[in-house]
């Protein structure tokens, strides 16, 4: 089986803010799975992925990993919104 390379989209220097209006989906991904509730902070306009997480006490590693599941799935929303407008 031959592994598709996942967009990346999203990157460590994406706002918050940013991911939240582009991809609702991903809100709860953010907030449940990882915990980053920056979503209702003011900061979350100005502050980026890297940011939350490590003001949060997360890991290189551990935001790496949350990444690749947010590219993964915003790739999913992506890919059907394109299938809706005939691309």
């Amino acid at each position: 089986m031959i592994k598709k390379k996942i967009k990346q989209k999203i990157t460590k220097n994406t706002l918050i803010l940013e991911i939240a209006e582009r991809y609702p989906k991903l809100v709860e991904i953010l907030v449940e799975k990882y915990g980053l509730h920056c979503l209702g902070c003011s900061l979350a306009a100005v502050e980026t992925l890297e940011e939350g997480a490590m003001g949060h006490g997360m890991s290189k590693k551990e935001m790496e990993k949350m990444m690749q599941e947010l590219n993964k799935e915003a790739n999913k929303v992506d890919l059907k919104g394109s299938k809706k407008s005939g691309k």
